[in-house]
Order: structure tokens, then C-alpha cells, then sequence
């Protein structure tokens, strides 16, 4: 340790710069993905005469194509490497970022028609045929953003992996994965009122244009550390010092594994069931939060109290889940436990924090008198819920480190977002079907009655859903054991 602690004076720090190249380029990656959920509702819906059975389809369909892109993104990186893959993966969703701008056109000159007051002035079968025709081409501009959105974070993890060593893992993905959070903090400043000034289809050519901007400085800026010129000797040691311990060096013998033989290992699919019981949750909040203060408290994203709302979500999910990620590096460092056992603890923790969201319907209603400012009450316990997955999930990234060579990172990182899409397309498509029945039947509840009766169901799921991912993962793989050919 004093040799690291000497080290730890004189080195450069440059993994700290892929860091924030990492982190920027998931704060895009967010941007880009919220564009759709925040203009939906308020611009997007009356055009095109959609309902939430409409929307439920098209993020139902995106978390779909993402999980089988996942499946394959991961193997693309490896094939790639960290440096194209990124660049491939940005590119491909940056474009499909754009498309969304030209449904408008195609909805218009498939029908006929000529501007969106005439899309939105339409009835009868003219109006299902625009919702229908409209809906599908989102969906294609969403199956592009999926197809490359879909490398994000197999190559993140891989380049996390390259660049440091396990104990920090935990902690640098977690800062990289803020980059989320950050997107969505920023996206109810800025992508409504562009929405509101220059109409939603300009919001969506902006916010993907960003990718492009990122492309140029990752070109100059990623090189394996081992042949990166900004990368001092003491560094590279420092961030190579786990390949001296026993496990490390076995399991780094192995250069890649094939892809269906990661299918044989229980360390596999424990990552995967973490995916899919938790990607869909922290997805549905996402996608359905602004829908839900419209529904709730009659309160649109484009006027001053729903960017507050949404604004201080994602600050508090940000500030909380960067910590979150340093958890395990303490228990590391207090009780000399080895990095997956500090990472379990840790997840345990945060698995309970989601809980809170429970309260969100009740204390909602319970305090109905403050008015639309009752909404700061569910608003406040889902951004503890949401912080708590971001933490979540930065460690159950870190595991895969833990556990297998770097060789097969991405490939596994790209099976389990697999998973976690898959999950998040039930959640989505149930989601949306049900608001819609809720809604015409009048459903109840617990005590709620319509939509907000719907909502409180889903609240319920996404609550329990940590603890049963957590249960699967350490019954799968109950102690730190690393993957030996």
C-alpha cells in the first residue's frame, strides 16, 4: 500500500479526463433519450391524436430493439475495440436522435395533408390513420436511437475497465453513470421550451446534434492506457496494480470467451436478472414521469413549476447516486472485504431505498390540499427510488469486472442490458395498456380511482423490484468467484 500511496504523488491522472469523456457522453445519451418524454404529452400527443396506449407501444418497442441490440452490441465492441465502437455507437444514435424530427413529414405526406394544424383538426378513421402511421415512424426513428444507444454502455464498461482498477470501479461508474441523471436534469430546461419556441422537431435536431460534438473530441482523446502518451508510468501501474493478485492473474489469462459460452456461467445470468428485474423501472420513471404530473396534478413540463419538478428529480438522483457508488469502496477499505462481497452489501442498502416510492400516491393524496404543489411530496420519494437504482447500477456494472476477464466485459455488459431491456418492454407496454384501461373504466385501487389507480400499481412494482433482483443475484452467485477456464 505505501508503494501505491507513492505512486499516488507523482502520477498523471488522465483516467480521469476518459472519465468525463464517458460521463459526457451518457449525459447525451439521456438528453437524447428524453427528448420523446418530454414533448409527448404536451406537443407531440394532440398532433398525432395519440393516447398512453400510443406512447406505451413506441417505448415499449424501443426497450425491445435495445435489448436485442445489447445482445450484440457488446460482441460489436469487443470486435471494434473501445475507441471505434464508442464512436460507431454515438454516431448511429445521434442520427436516429435527428429522424425523429422528419415524422411529422412522413405522417403528413402519407396522408395528405399539408401542416400539423391539419393533422391535429382531423376525426373520425382519418385520425386513427395518422395516430397509426405516426406511431410507426417514431418507432423506426426510435429503432435507430436504439441500435445505437445500445454500445453505450458496453463500451463505457469496457473503457472503465481499462482504465481503472477494480477497487474504483464502483466509484468512476458510478460518476460516468451520473452523466443519466444529469441528462435528465437538464432536459426539462432546455428541450420544452425549444419544444414551445421552435416546435418539438427542432428540440430533437439540437439535443442530436450533441453526439456529433462528442465524436470529434473522443477521436483525439481515447488511446488504451498502455499507449496513450498522456499516461505516465506511475499511472499506468496504479491502474494495472490488480493483475499481481492470484484470481486476477487467472482469470486474465483468458483473452475472450465465446458468446454462448457466457451463457454457461451463473455469473452471467445473475448480472442479467439484476438487468431485467431494475432497468425497466428506472426506464419507466424516465418515460412516464412527466405524463404522470400532467395526469396527477395537471401540471405540463413546459411551464415553470414542471421543470422545477422534474429539475430537482434529477438533481437529487445525481448528488445522491455519485456517493452511492463510493459505498462499496469504503467497506472495502474499512473491513478488507473483497470488491464483489462490498458491492452486494452495498446493493443490498440501496435496494430498500425504493420503498419510498410506496408513500408516493398516498402522502400525494393525503396532502391534496396544497394543490398542485402536493406533486414536490411524490416528486421528492421517487427521486430517492431513482438515485437508489443509479447507485444500483453502478455497482452491478462493477461486478462484471469483478468477475470476468476484460476481454468479455463488453460481451456480458451487452447480455444483460439485453435483459434489462427486455424487462423494461414488459414494463413499458403493460404500463401503457393499463393507464388506458384505468382511465376508461374508471378503475379503483387502494383507495385510488382512474389513472392515478394505475399509476399507484406501478408504483408497487417498482418498489419490490430491487429486493427480488438482489435476492436472485446472491442466490446465483453467493460469494466472489471469478471466472476460471
Amino acid at each position: 500500500m505505501n508503494k501505491l500511496n507513492e505512486m499516488s504523488a507523482k502520477m498523471t491522472n488522465y483516467r480521469w479526463a476518459i472519465c468525463a469523456m464517458l460521463f459526457f457522453a451518457t449525459t447525451v445519451n439521456y438528453l437524447d433519450r428524453q427528448v420523446l418524454s418530454l414533448t409527448w404529452d404536451e406537443f407531440i400527443k394532440p398532433e398525432f391524436h395519440w393516447n398512453e396506449d400510443h406512447y406505451g407501444t413506441i417505448t415499449s418497442f424501443f426497450s425491445i430493439f435495445y435489448a436485442v441490440c445489447m445482445l450484440f452490441a457488446g460482441r460489436f465492441v469487443e470486435w471494434m475495440g473501445t475507441k471505434k465502437g464508442f464512436l460507431w455507437s454515438i454516431g448511429i444514435w445521434s442520427v436516429g436522435a435527428c429522424l425523429h424530427a422528419i415524422c411529422g413529414v412522413v405522417t403528413e405526406q402519407y396522408v395528405g395533408m399539408h401542416n400539423a394544424a391539419e393533422l391535429m383538426a382531423a376525426t373520425g378513421d382519418v385520425a386513427v390513420v395518422i395516430a397509426t402511421v405516426s406511431m410507426y415512424c417514431f418507432m423506426f426513428a426510435r429503432g435507430v436511437l436504439a441500435l445505437g444507444e445500445a454500445g453505450n454502455f458496453p463500451a463505457a464498461i469496457k473503457a472503465t475497465a481499462e482504465y481503472f482498477p477494480k477497487k474504483d470501479r464502483a466509484y468512476s461508474t458510478s460518476i460516468f453513470n451520473s452523466g443519466a441523471s444529469i441528462g435528465a436534469l437538464f432536459a426539462p430546461l432546455s428541450i420544452p421550451p425549444l419544444a414551445k419556441l421552435f416546435g418539438w422537431e427542432i428540440a430533437f435536431i439540437i439535443i442530436g446534434v450533441l453526439g456529433f460534438i462528442w465524436m470529434g473530441f473522443w477521436v483525439f482523446i481515447y488511446d488504451k492506457p498502455e499507449k496513450s502518451k498522456h499516461v505516465n508510468v506511475a499511472e499506468l501501474e496504479y491502474i494495472e496494480q490488480d493483475k499481481y493478485e492470484k484470481a486476477a492473474m487467472e482469470t486474465e489469462k483468458i483473452d475472450k470467451i465465446p458468446f454462448l459460452k457466457c451463457f454457461a456461467f451463473k455469473q452471467t445470468w445473475a448480472f442479467a436478472f439484476g438487468k431485467f428485474m431494475t432497468d425497466g423501472v428506472w426506464w419507466f420513471f424516465l418515460f412516464w414521469t412527466p405524463s404522470y404530473l400532467n395526469t396527477q396534478f395537471g401540471i405540463k413540463t413546459s411551464e415553470g413549476l414542471g421543470m422545477a419538478l422534474i429539475f430537482t428529480l434529477y438533481a437529487i438522483v445525481t448528488v445522491l447516486s455519485i456517493y452511492g457508488g463510493k459505498l462499496p469502496t469504503i467497506f472495502i477499505n474499512r473491513s478488507g472485504q473483497n470488491p464483489y462481497a462490498a458491492r452486494m452489501k452495498a446493493m443490498l442498502i440501496f435496494a430498500f431505498f425504493p420503498l419510498f416510492v410506496l408513500l408516493a400516491q398516498p402522502l400525494g393524496m393525503e396532502f391534496a390540499s396544497l394543490g398542485r404543489n402536493a406533486a414536490w411530496i411524490p416528486v421528492i420519494l421517487i427521486s430517492l427510488g431513482c438515485a437508489a437504482h443509479q447507485a444500483w447500477s453502478a455497482n452491478l456494472f462493477s461486478t462484471i469486472g469483478d468477475m470476468f476477464p476484460k476481454g468479455a466485459i463488453a460481451t456480458v455488459t451487452g447480455i444483460g442490458g439485453m435483459a434489462g431491456g427486455l424487462g423494461s418492454m414488459i414494463l413499458q407496454k403493460s404500463a401503457g395498456k393499463l393507464f388506458v384501461y384505468a382511465g376508461e373504466t374508471n378503475m379503483t385501487f387502494l383507495g385510488f380511482e382512474g389513472k392515478p389507480a394505475g399509476y399507484f400499481i406501478i408504483f408497487c412494482v417498482c418498489a419490490v423490484a430491487y429486493l427480488i433482483g438482489w435476492g436472485i443475484m446472491k442466490s446465483l452467485v453467493p460469494k466472489y468467484k471469478p471466472i476460471v477456464i
